[in-house]
């Protein structure tokens, strides 16, 4: 049985989402794990950094919001190259799933 073009790239699109969100489900145990390990005296300042974190390291994008927007709000200038299933940086629609790292935090 011959497999139409589509259809097969219906199931690598398929198959790159688990992918995707296989990784992304690791990343927040991986927090999880490093988070309870290092209870230590750092505890209150990491409770700091936690309240004054603008958005998630798992983040969901809303109505009307674009890479940049994120970007700033977030404080993350590498949301593209921390998010390979993202093919197109001005394709974004709201409900998809991205990694923020923010890199401007005090």
């Amino acid at each position: 049985m011959k497999m139409s073009r589509s259809s097969s790239s219906r199931k690598v699109d398929s198959a790159g989402s688990r992918f995707c969100a296989a990784v992304l489900l690791g990343l927040i145990l991986l927090g999880c794990v490093r988070e309870s390990c290092g209870a230590g005296d750092d505890g209150d300042v990491r409770g700091k950094q936690m309240l004054e974190r603008p958005c998630d390291e798992i983040y969901v994008v809303g109505e009307g919001e674009t890479l940049h927007s994120i970007s700033h709000k977030c404080g993350d200038p590498f949301i593209v190259e921390r998010n390979p299933h993202i093919n197109d940086p001005d394709d974004v629609f709201p409900g998809l799933v991205i990694q923020i790292i923010p890199t401007n935090l005090q």
